[in-house]
């Protein structure tokens, strides 16, 4: 069993940062890329930031230059700047997780609520 855990979120003013964490744990071998998504109600799920286990990183368009993915092991973090109110949105992670027993999967996490408002 794998589990993936999102915290970080909050309410903060546009132009400011709030920085998302995300962690794996459970009958882990190897994760191969951990990935950020976004989802407003109504509204498609966006990815928004990705990592691959060598480190490259990409980004949605509309979030580069303020965006920064980083990883340090099973964590994700996810450093947001200067923040707008269409950054508003569920932020979901999930982890491409290969299990001990070799089987490989997506798990995804529960979400964290990040509003941007004045």
């Amino acid at each position: 069993q794998v589990h993936v855990v999102e915290s970080g979120g909050g309410s903060v003013q546009p132009g400011g940062s709030l920085r998302l964490s995300c962690t794996a744990s459970g009958r882990i071998l190897r994760i191969n890329s951990m990935t950020w998504y976004r989802q407003e109600p109504g509204s498609e799920r966006q990815l928004v930031a990705t990592i691959s286990d060598d480190g490259s990183t990409e980004y949605a368009d509309s979030v580069k230059d303020r965006f920064t993915i980083s990883r340090e092991g099973k964590t994700v973090f996810l450093q947001m700047n200067s923040l707008k109110p269409e950054d508003t949105a569920n932020y979901y992670c999930t982890a491409d997780v290969v299990e001990v027993g070799r089987n490989r999967r997506a798990y995804w996490g529960q979400g964290t609520q990040v509003t941007i408002s004045s």
